[in-house]
């Protein structure tokens, strides 16, 4: 080949005609990266097609030299170049930033192994599965008759020649064995020769999971993160390419592992939000395992204590197969949940909380506080003129950091001294109010001088490996508190925990977001499951402002059937997903006036070319208006079909595009989660 097709990991749709010269003749192929000139930078590119003329009308004198072939041996396929060509359209990010995010980046091999398994630890250590298990396992694996397509509940990632993929979906309490179904599951496709990718929310909390399964699979097991080194993560890629691992465990980027063969896609807690990508291109995980199993005649296996809406109504409506487990297999049964009222409380904790910490301490066990807000204190706030202490970049409020004394942004990271009076009237009686996870661990440690506390939060566990050595030294009853924000709710299992209290339920429950309910719910509901998971004795005690909102009256009874069955008759009335699907376009910019302008044009593309099925929601500021000095704006359109608002939003980024100004920036989010 003379010539190759290029892509980069820049915003631009169009692929880029280069040549080889003498250096880099029989080197490079598809599949590899190259080093390229682009413009005056160098870049690495994808090559995705070879040729041996120039295309027609291209100038051949022209067209540039790759410089530098990067890699000796393809690292991706016509397959991997096919799903990274969808994510591009459903997505609307360009095919070069598709094949970047899925690729890893790192170049040099190396001998550092993800597991460290010793031979007498491959030996089968599955655990005898219950009745429901084992019900469960047979539906999994036995041969099945694919379900009815339902676009709509299909995401329609699947264009109509592709099948609708086999989908199931273990809903079960906290502790009733869904990772023993998932791992047997997974042998069986490795006995038939087939290769498994097993997601997690956040490899960092989820290091019992990689732990079970690097002993269960041995060798063949791997995983994939950002957190590894480019090159520790570059040679697992190879590994997989090669066939050496067949089970695949990660985050959300782990769903482009090039697996071989692949024959099962697991996706524990699928309610987590950290499945979806926050950047371009921002992908759901759960939308792109549904496309390669489509694609691939693999199996779509999902599971939770509490599902998504959009999950639970699929379920719903027999699209997925729903599959029970109902009860405890470690000794224990579902905790005791008591709402207490903070109304008359001084202080973050109750006299309820406090005793059942020191009768928990008493009897040997341990106790989980959870409050979903790091800092000491989050809103400064002048009585005297109402005065309050803002991020000078972001339009949000300045959490006071009490160990370092300063009031910290959470969004972008500005920091400044907090005032010791008011700055806009000299009032004394100005200060901080509200309570974080630094509070609360202050007054836990006046309360019970004698017991050993531990914080595990973004701030507490900044150095790597410290939030996992925390886990392990509390599951090894080394200290007698753990006090967290989410990541301490998320799929951990520790014997000794009796208690777990809920600090302040009401955190989040009045976002403006759609989603901010169903969030609150899943999150008390997840951390109340850390209880007495070995013991049938749990206690979750649940502090809230207000104890009769529907949703923690729901969480408290563990109610999710209610619960879901009442909101999604809400979401159906106000025309919100599941019923509806959302794409959100964001404007930013650094200038006020050019983002308003910005919006305002987008507006009125956007109103003409939207189909009667269809509607506008906007423009408006976004929830949090100004992030990193970037003033935010926002507008959704909504409609019950994909197709027709990718068709809307294919001509509006068409039109948006001639005469736009380059100084605001416009992004675009397919099914967003979050919309603030």
């Amino acid at each position: 080949m003379e010539f190759f097709d290029l892509v980069f990991d820049v915003p631009m749709p169009q692929t880029f005609t280069y040549r080889v010269d003498s250096t880099t003749k029989g080197e490079a192929g598809v599949g590899k990266r190259v080093l390229a000139p682009f413009g005056r930078r160098e870049l690495v590119g994808y090559v995705i097609a070879g040729r041996e003329q120039a295309p027609a009308g291209l100038d051949i004198g022209r067209v540039r030299s790759i410089r530098r072939v990067v890699d000796a041996a393809p690292i991706f396929d016509s397959q991997t170049i096919a799903l990274a060509q969808w994510l591009s359209a459903f997505y609307f990010c360009s095919l070069g930033e598709a094949l970047a995010t899925m690729i890893p980046s790192g170049r040099r091999a190396t001998s550092s192994r993800v597991f460290t398994i010793n031979d007498n630890e491959i030996s089968d250590t599955a655990l005898e599965l219950s009745g429901e298990q084992e019900r469960a396992l047979k539906v999994i694996i036995a041969p099945q008759a694919l379900p009815p397509r339902d676009p709509i509940a299909l995401n329609e990632t699947t264009p109509s020649s592709l099948p609708p993929p086999s989908m199931f979906y273990l809903y079960g309490i906290t502790g009733s064995g869904k990772t023993e179904v998932f791992l047997r599951a997974a042998q069986t496709m490795l006995d038939a020769g087939k290769s498994v990718i097993y997601l997690v929310p956040e490899i960092a909390l989820t290091h019992q999971t990689t732990e079970a399964i690097g002993k269960r699979f041995g060798a063949v097991a791997s995983t994939l993160h950002s957190g590894m080194t480019p090159s520790v993560r570059f040679t697992e890629w190879t590994r997989i390419i090669r066939g050496e691992a067949r089970v695949i465990v990660g985050p959300r980027s782990a769903v482009f592992a090039p697996a071989r063969n692949l024959g099962l896609i697991v996706i524990d807690e699928e309610h987590d939000g950290s499945y979806k990508s926050g950047s371009a291109p921002r992908y759901h995980a759960r939308q792109v395992a549904m496309r390669r199993c489509s694609a691939e005649g693999a199996r779509l296996l999902m599971g939770s204590a509490t599902p998504s809406l959009e999950a639970w109504k699929l379920m719903g409506d027999k699209l997925i197969t729903r599959l029970d487990l109902t009860r405890r297999l470690s000794g224990g049964n579902l905790p005791e949940i008591q709402p207490v009222n903070l109304a008359h409380t001084e202080g973050c904790l109750s006299k309820e909380l406090k005793e059942e910490i020191r009768k928990t301490a008493h009897m040997g066990r341990q106790t989980i506080l959870f409050l979903n807000r790091r800092g000491f204190a989050y809103f400064y706030h002048c009585p005297a003129c109402g005065y309050e202490l803002t991020c000078k970049n972001c339009s949000v409020s300045l959490t006071w950091h009490r160990d370092r004394n300063q009031a910290l942004c959470h969004y972008c990271g500005h920091h400044e001294t907090p005032p010791l009076a008011c700055p806009q009237c000299g009032s004394l009686t100005a200060g901080y109010a509200g309570f974080g996870t630094e509070m609360i661990e202050d007054e836990v440690r006046r309360a019970f001088p004698d017991l050993r506390i531990r914080r595990a939060d973004a701030d507490s566990t900044s150095v790597k490996g410290s939030l996992q050595e925390t886990l392990e030294l509390f599951k090894a009853h080394c200290f007698d508190i753990l006090l967290g924000t989410q990541m301490v709710a998320k799929g951990l299992n520790f014997p000794g925990v009796r208690l777990v209290g809920v600090v302040l339920a009401d955190s989040g429950l009045h976002l403006p977001d759609f989603r901010a309910v169903e969030r609150v719910f899943s999150l008390i509901v997840q951390v109340a499951g850390r209880s007495g998971r070995y013991f049938p004795d749990g206690k979750v005690i649940v502090q809230t402002y207000r104890p009769n909102d529907p949703s923690i009256v729901s969480a408290c009874a563990l109610d999710v059937a209610g619960f879901f069955k009442a909101e999604l008759a809400q979401r159906e009335t106000l025309g919100f997903p599941p019923y509806t699907r959302l794409i959100r376009f964001t404007i930013r910019g650094k200038d006020e006036q050019r983002a308003n302008a910005a919006i305002s044009r987008l507006a009125s593309i956007i109103a003409p070319l939207l189909p009667p099925s269809a509607d506008m929601l906007g423009p408006a500021e976004c929830p949090i208006s100004v992030i990193a000095q970037n003033h935010r704006r926002q507008i959704l359109i909504r409609g019950k079909s994909m197709s027709t608002l990718h068709g809307a939003t294919r001509a509006i980024l068409a039109a948006y595009e001639r005469g736009k100004d380059s100084r605001v920036h416009l992004e675009v989010d397919v099914d967003p989660v979050s919309l603030l």
